[in-house]
């Protein structure tokens, strides 16, 4: 009787053992699968925050060129840079397609000689804050007024929605590729307001097609940021706070302490606007990432995750959550669903 109840207890514990081992396994498939996930769509991911080519400051490399180059010089502009085509314009800079050793780049001029500040601070921002974060300087000629980049053929992320409807994109258009680029901008904004200078603020933001047109999407799917023109700096501890510009800001879109406080009352004046901090980017977050997340299978559910942190967003200035805090969210709610897709087929393979 004691043999065969040993020999009872010791198949139900064998048979115990190997759905625990399959637990244990499957535990482990999904971790390197989330992993390996990211890693492949986001190389980042895992990743120090390192200059996005590796070479030191005052230098680039373009394409599969393993050396890296100085910042091109005036003389070196002239001479080996080719104009091609002109594929924008706004306010201050008129940009060409161009094309440098059988590389494409984007050469930008100043419009305007009454807007020569803003070109030059433009250009300030673009050499101090070179990372993965911000559009690749390749070359400058500050007295021609004359910035050179690296080229993205997608252009701003305003055409991220024409981009991914194309047949051979069709298979990027996912939540989750979509997420990753929300994640990005707030990555870049996060960037930006623990910058090495300071925290700087996104000033060209006083609706959704203009704020999109600050940000380049890049043949690998990333965000990055382009445009640096308007980024005043905020110091708290000096009490320097900063204004959008000398006009009246109105809309939705602008965060109410962009907005004139006394109505109809009185007429705008600039010298008695109040100031503002960074906060009035983190108000734009999910007006941003709406339009980035799309309309496409798995997006609501996404924005049905996203629903608090974004209406922390839209609170008053100081109960507002910092861009850090905003990134946290972004991140482990990507990688709460990923594991929520990547568990029911982890079960199947079982």
């Amino acid at each position: 009787m004691e043999k065969k109840s040993y020999d009872t207890k010791t198949d139900h514990m064998q048979k115990l053992i190997l759905p625990v081992l399959y637990l244990i396994l499957a535990v482990l498939l999904v971790n390197l699968l989330v992993y390996q996930y990211f890693s492949y769509i986001n190389p980042s991911y895992g990743q120090a925050d390192v200059e996005h080519d590796s070479c030191q400051h005052g230098y680039f490399r373009l394409g599969t060129v393993k050396n890296c180059s100085p910042w091109l010089s005036c003389e070196a502009l002239k001479r080996e840079v080719r104009k091609l085509k002109r594929i924008g314009e706004g306010a201050v800079k008129r940009v060409f397609l161009s094309e440098w050793k059988e590389n494409k780049v984007a050469l930008s001029q100043l419009t305007v000689p009454e807007l020569q500040e803003d070109f030059i601070h433009g250009l300030q921002m673009l050499r101090s804050l070179q990372s993965r974060h911000v559009v690749k300087l390749v070359g400058y000629c500050e007295e021609e007024f004359t910035v050179l980049t690296e080229y993205h053929p997608f252009g701003s992320l305003k055409n991220l929605n024409e981009i991914l409807s194309l047949p051979k994109y069709k298979s990027f258009n996912t939540w989750h590729i979509r997420f990753l680029l929300a994640i990005d901008y707030v990555s870049i904004l996060h960037y930006l307001h623990n910058s090495p200078l300071g925290t700087l603020v996104m000033c060209d933001s006083s609706d959704l097609d203009k704020v999109l047109s600050q940000y380049l999407l890049t043949s690998s799917f990333h965000v990055i940021v382009n445009d640096l023109d308007a980024l005043p700096l905020v110091d708290k501890n000096a009490g320097k706070l900063i204004k959008c510009g000398h006009r009246e800001l109105q809309g939705d879109f602008v965060a109410p302490e962009q907005l004139w406080p006394r109505g109809n009352e009185m007429a705008f004046e600039d010298s008695l606007m109040p100031p503002y901090d960074e906060m009035t980017d983190i108000w734009k977050i999910p007006d941003v990432s709406n339009f980035i997340l799309g309309d496409v299978d798995g997006s609501d559910l996404v924005r049905f995750h996203l629903f608090d942190i974004h209406g922390a967003c839209k609170k008053s200035p100081a109960e507002r959550p910092s861009a850090q805090t905003v990134l946290d969210t972004y991140k482990k709610v990507l990688g709460s669903l990923v594991k929520e897709t990547i568990m029911p087929r982890t079960r199947d393979m079982l």
